[in-house]
């Protein structure tokens, strides 16, 4: 077709026209423009597969969408690690989208698991923003090298399913900034995503897609997001005022009538032109960008797509504990017990489920293995029926190692609702026990899209977590079982040993209007951290098949230049030593010592080991997933900047690294540091000071280059300490009661050492 020329277009349509594509034209197309020979677009939700509507289908319905592959979901995927393993997930999806004529995907999901509990977690990536930004944008650019569009979601601050529509959820700026929008943000700035889906939620009392500060000022000046804005499905509440606030597109359709609202509106002055005509423009971009880049006759290999989704399952997956037991010997004589393992979990509830066209199991996957085969437990019933469990026991006994497949059912976790324990179903629970007193070599792998509790994890030999890994995870599961496939995943967020452990228990999910996010930044292992709390499995944990070692940690200064980077010397004291306008060089040694090849990833954490303000003792600022051969070595480098030490300060309105010393922290999960160094940052930036009616003294002092002369002059306010004084510590009580005084009460104290007005005087002089 014809280039499509926006401005022209803007020129050419009439007001309505405007209005009218700002609405879908039903569930899943943008409006066309006959008149100008205006094509739709189709969207289409993902994002671990394709979910387009069969032909003529234009409602909602999971049972009705075409055939496609059903890749690993967001909470497998993130635990791969993997870069690489996204964009390349990405690119595969691209294609699909392509030949299936679908313009743009819906996803990925990117929000925080503030929550284990949230019932839509298996379609977020994880509990560490830095993580579910870097990952996040490799998809996006993976799908997007395929003209391809992106809807990254659901922004913002979505973190539950309970009232998910009409929520507030009520959190402090430095919260939102560091936790719940940073992985927007790393997404928009490496990867441009076409368009970005906002949330049903409401953040501190104003629905987000009516939210001038998040959409407009935050996301589109500050970030520099060039795409545009869509609801979630049915979310639009005023329609003006989110026009206005930079809502662009609104789905899906509401017959016109918010069309003529928009009308209306720039009739009665409340809309501008110019407001209207930047949201058309942005359809039109979006239309443009599909059209003018579409290919025609894409077509994909199936298969070779399914085999990409069992690649994908073995990298993610976790090995949680394993005691001399895996990898199976292929000659030994396996027990398969569990209904999983004949009928795999391979994903979530809710808008993303995809009509994977083919689901390979665990027992179809083992036929060239000795494995026998026990239902155990009916995945619909938490019940033990005594004719399975027999049946279950007798197999476990006479074989040499028993398998039992075990997670959660389907209704225990999807979109439109919470989960309300950690549990699994109480009959499997006690069938593994059961089994376990007459077959110690019992394996347990697991099939749930987020944490759960398990109570006989210090009694079996083995446990692997597949999560929810598509419609190829029976494959990867016995790749991972018998050792064609070594275990290289990490878990992307932390499982607690209680729910009651996880720091939003008390406040989640709210009342029937407000959820408040009390916990602050403390979400996941920042909050288990900081507590030195036991965990069930920590951030960042995973076993092999072989073993790593660390070695020759060190850090350069990349000094600013035009021409180079240059490394800086340490300082005389032996410290190193820079500024928040250059970046640190981190490099280490990794080394299979193991007898397998095998994947390692490497996590580097920072420190602030002096912050004036609560910070977390380990943030995630760097990670890297590295192939080694048995005996191989390799050196990896991170390169951090100011914002890899940065905290957001509200009085500055931006990410301040203050000045002090930072650790780096090289880790094979948050719990697991093996190395580490220290750097000494000298910030170029000064937070204000601002005076205000709780100013105390102390904070004057501390704000001040030699604050001697005022400590003497509010010192001699009260009695000179005597001689007895100074030796029992009583002066040094009194310097400290005067610090926290709040400035306007030392009046009270100083009636007959000065007049008001010289207190006054004297604070002034000091504030400057």
């Amino acid at each position: 077709m014809e280039t499509i020329d926006v401005k022209k277009l803007i020129r050419d349509l009439t007001i309505e026209e405007k209005a009218s594509l700002c609405s879908g034209a039903g569930f899943w197309h943008t409006k066309a423009v006959t008149r100008l020979e205006l094509p739709s677009v189709m969207v289409s939700d993902g994002p671990h597969g394709l979910r387009k509507q069969t032909p003529g289908g234009e409602g909602f319905s999971l049972n009705n969408s075409i055939k496609a592959v059903c890749f690993p979901t967001a909470s497998a995927l993130a635990c791969s690690f993997d870069k690489e393993l996204f964009h390349t997930l990405g690119r595969a999806l691209g294609d699909e989208c392509q030949a299936e004529e679908v313009s743009t995907l819906l996803g990925p999901g990117v929000n925080m698991k503030r929550s284990p509990l949230c019932g839509r977690n298996f379609e977020y990536l994880s509990e560490d923003p830095y993580l579910a930004g870097e990952l996040g944008a490799s998809y996006v650019n993976g799908v997007q090298s395929k003209s391809i569009g992106t809807s990254v979601k659901h922004f913002a601050a979505n973190n539950q399913e309970t009232r998910r529509m009409s929520i507030s959820s009520e959190v402090d700026e430095r919260t939102l900034r560091e936790i719940y929008l940073t992985a927007f943000e790393i997404v928009v700035k490496k990867a441009q995503p076409w368009t970005m889906m906002c949330s049903y939620n409401c953040i501190n009392g104003t629905y987000s897609c009516e939210n001038d500060w998040l959409l407009n000022k935050v996301l589109r000046k500050e970030w520099g997001f060039e795409g545009l804005v869509m609801t979630d499905w049915g979310a639009m509440n005023d329609r003006v005022k989110s026009l206005k606030a930079g809502l662009d597109l609104e789905m899906p359709s509401f017959s016109g009538i918010n069309d003529q609202l928009i009308v209306e509106a720039l009739k009665n002055g409340s809309l501008t032109l110019d407001e209207l005509d930047l949201a058309a423009a942005r359809v039109l971009t979006l239309v443009k960008k599909y059209y003018e880049d579409k290919v025609e006759g894409v077509t994909f290999d199936l298969e070779a797509h399914h085999k990409l989704a069992r690649k994908s399952a073995s990298e993610c997956a976790v090995l949680l504990k394993n005691e001399e037991t895996l990898p199976l010997q292929s000659t030994s004589k396996v027990a398969f017990i569990g209904e999983f393992a004949a009928k795999p979990r391979i994903q979530g509830g809710g808008s993303s489920h995809i009509n994977a066209y083919k689901v390979t199991s665990a027992l179809d996957a083992s036929r060239e293995y000795s494995v026998s085969y026990a239902k155990g437990f009916d995945i619909l019933k938490d019940e033990l029926a005594d004719d399975l469990v027999t049946e279950a026991l007798e197999l476990a006994k006479a074989s040499e190692v028993a398998v039992v497949f075990a997670g959660l059912p389907d209704h225990y976790e999807s979109e439109g609702y919470d989960r309300t324990h950690l549990n699994l179903p109480a009959c499997q629970d006690n069938l593994i026990e059961k089994i376990l007193n007459v077959q110690p070599n019992t394996v347990v792998v697991l099939h749930n899209g987020a944490p759960i509790l398990l109570p006989w994890a210090n009694k079996v030999k083995a446990i692997l977590e597949v999560y929810l890994s598509g419609q190829a995870v029976g494959e990867a599961t016995v790749d991972l079982l018998f050792g064609k496939a070594n275990p290289c995943g990490k878990l992307a967020e932390t499982f607690p040993k209680r729910l009651q452990d996880n720091p939003s228990y008390l406040n989640f999910p709210g009342t029937n209007r407000i959820v408040e996010y009390k916990e602050g930044i403390f979400i996941g292992y920042r909050y288990y951290d900081a507590r030195e709390m036991d965990v069930l499995y920590p951030f960042g944990f995973g076993l092999s098949y072989t073993s790593f070692d660390y070695s020759n940690l060190s850090l350069k200064v990349l000094k600013n230049s035009l021409k180079t980077n240059l490394a800086s010397e340490e300082n005389p004291n032996g410290e190193l030593h820079m500024h928040d306008t250059e970046r640190l060089q981190v490099s280490l040694n990794v080394k299979n010592t193991g007898t397998r090849s095998g994947k390692e990833i490497v996590q580097l954490y920072v420190h602030d080991k002096e912050a004036s303000v609560s910070r977390p003792p380990l943030e995630l600022k760097g990670f890297e997933k590295i192939s080694l051969e048995p005996g191989e070595e390799k050196r990896i480098t991170f390169v951090l900047d100011k914002r890899s030490f940065a905290y957001y300060c509200t009085e500055l309105g931006d990410w301040y690294a203050e000045s002090g010393i930072f650790d780096i922290a090289i880790g094979k999960s948050s719990r697991d540091i093996v190395l580490t160094d220290s750097i000494e940052m000298e910030s170029t930036t000064c937070v204000p000071f601002i005076h205000g009616d709780r100013t105390t003294f102390a904070d004057v002092i501390n704000n001040m280059e030699n604050p001697a002369e005022l400590i003497d002059l509010i010192k001699g306010v009260f009695d000179n300490p005597s001689a007895s004084q100074h030796e029992t510590g009583e002066e040094q009580m009194i310097l400290e009661f005067i610090k926290g005084l709040p400035v306007h009460s030392l009046r009270s104290f100083a009636a007959n050492k000065f007049q008001i007005n010289q207190i006054d005087d004297l604070v002034k002089k000091v504030l400057g």
